[in-house]
């Protein structure tokens, strides 16, 4: 008989474009997960409204990150690629989850006051219960597994807690969901600022390559990358944080260590390196850029997938929620 899968659930905020952080770190090491598990990935809009969207910009942007996951390679077939604000199981179970969340718990949470300093003049309730969502997003598909990076593990340690008090208080509802260490990836931090993460929102243009920049783009980005005074193409995160942020992002593309790597650019200077690392890049987007580009056009494709994965994504959540419904003592007819 075979062995069931371990369900394994992650997702991304459905603002902007996608960086080449975000690839590496995450949407890369994606694709060969469902030969291993059951994936569940969402497009994380409701999350993203604790930020004022332009409307239009938003819903493009939001159908723009699914054809960017069918692009990388994930299949919609063989994974749930669905939007979140579809299936309404996840605000109705982040409602009753807020009810057992207290707020010390809230309080703690680093990324809010994080994020309530760059956005103060939207200090908004939502930004504040943003975790308590993310647990119900979890915990409606009774993930097992959940890739977290390190800005995340507050938030999966408080789904932990929730869910282990529910638990307490009801019986066996959810499934405690561990974290998941990918095997290959790494933290890609900002061209223009080594000290940043990547991010899609940074300030400087450059300090981003995001996954729909043309070639010419990529390349003058990574010409621009900052390194420091020596020219040696040495792994020191330490000393030389700009060089070995390149590094990664070369290993993670090419698949070398970093031994091979500082071997390959032995006597060559810094220029010859960014100008490898450019081009390396370059070439790992460019058939993803296609197929997306390829997507873009096929609206029935596109329509028709996000319809089936958005009803499998609301049978399983729904199943959750009732047993959750039921045990709060929420009336049934």
């Amino acid at each position: 008989m075979e062995k069931e899968k371990k369900i394994l659930y992650s997702g991304m905020q459905a603002t902007n474009t996608l960086t080449l952080g975000n690839y590496l770190g995450a949407l890369k090491n994606w694709v060969h997960l469902s030969e291993e598990y059951d994936c569940y990935y969402g497009v994380m809009d409701l999350h993203s409204l604790t930020v004022r969207q332009d409307p239009a910009a938003f819903r493009k942007n939001a159908k723009s990150l699914y054809a960017l996951y069918v692009a990388a390679g994930l299949s919609p077939e063989e994974n749930i690629l669905y939007f979140q604000s579809h299936v309404s199981a996840h605000a109705e179970l982040a409602w009753i989850l807020n009810c057992f969340t207290y707020m010390g718990e809230l309080n703690r949470m680093t990324q809010f006051k994080d994020k309530a300093a760059k956005h103060t003049d939207n200090v908004n309730a939502g930004l504040y219960t943003y975790p308590v969502l993310m647990a119900a997003d979890i915990l409606l598909y009774q993930a097992d597994l959940v890739p977290v990076g390190a800005d995340q593990k507050q938030h999966l340690e408080i789904c932990r807690d929730i869910a282990a008090r529910f638990n307490g208080i009801y019986g066996d509802v959810f499934t405690i969901p561990e974290p998941y260490i990918a095997k290959t990836g790494a933290k890609i931090q900002s061209l223009s600022d080594p000290e940043k993460k990547m991010s899609k929102s940074d300030e400087n243009p450059n300090g981003a390559v995001l996954l729909l920049d043309d070639r010419d783009t990529v390349l003058r980005k990574f010409k621009r990358a900052v390194t420091d005074s020596e020219s040696e193409v040495r792994f020191d995160p330490e000393t030389k944080p700009g060089v070995s942020n390149l590094i990664n992002i070369y290993s993670c593309v090419t698949g070398r260590s970093k031994e091979d790597i500082e071997k390959e650019f032995e006597g060559k200077g810094y220029g010859d390196f960014k100008a490898a690392v450019g081009e390396v890049v370059a070439d790992e987007l460019a058939p993803l850029q296609k197929r997306y580009n390829e997507l873009m056009t096929e609206k029935t494709y596109l329509e028709e997938r996000i319809r089936e994965n958005d009803q499998k994504a609301s049978y399983a959540a729904n199943k959750t929620l009732r047993k959750v419904r039921k045990k709060v003592g929420l009336t049934e007819v």
